[in-house]
């Protein structure tokens, strides 16, 4: 669903993405789906916890129990889950190990490891083309052209 919201926001303009975890996840799919050149327009991470420096484009969180999307001074936001958000924001490539021997047995706790993706983030082609269809800007020549190509062919990359 961000992947929609973001390329509906870009205004079909290329889009530099920051490293780390956003770049993992946006990356790939903006270079095969908006045209090449230097990028444009600029995405960073906003919300609680974060430096509040004004982009074109935000990725903020949506709150868990309301729904309410994180209020910035960006140019355009693109609301994330929570729980998505705050990976991308404080990620640190650590993995985390259960340290039950380690730890005293009053102290051992049943708490899950929190959950980590398992590979190469993929966009599921019938979320993106759903969102899309919803967005106002579908009508706008290039991203009716992008909305076209993903559905005639949705086992494209970044979709496969």
């Amino acid at each position: 669903m961000a992947l929609a919201h973001l390329l509906a926001v870009s205004g079909g303009k290329r889009v530099s993405v920051p490293e780390g975890p956003v770049a993992e996840a946006f990356r790939r799919a903006i270079d095969i789906l908006l045209p090449p050149g230097p990028p444009e327009r600029h995405l960073a991470l906003a919300g609680p916890g974060l430096s509040a420096a004004i982009t074109d484009i935000a990725l903020v969180p949506r709150h868990p129990q309301t729904g309410e999307v994180w209020p910035c001074d960006a140019g355009a936001v693109v609301p994330l889950a929570a729980d998505v958000w705050t990976y991308m924001a404080f990620n640190d490539d650590r993995r985390l190990v259960p340290a039950a021997h380690g730890m005293p047995a009053g102290v051992r706790r049943d708490d899950p490891l929190p959950l980590l993706p398992h590979g190469l983030f993929r966009p599921d082609g019938r979320v993106f083309l759903r969102t899309l269809e919803r967005l106002a800007p579908v009508g706008q020549p290039w991203l009716r052209r992008i909305h076209d190509r993903v559905k005639d062919r949705p086992y494209m990359d970044p979709f496969v």
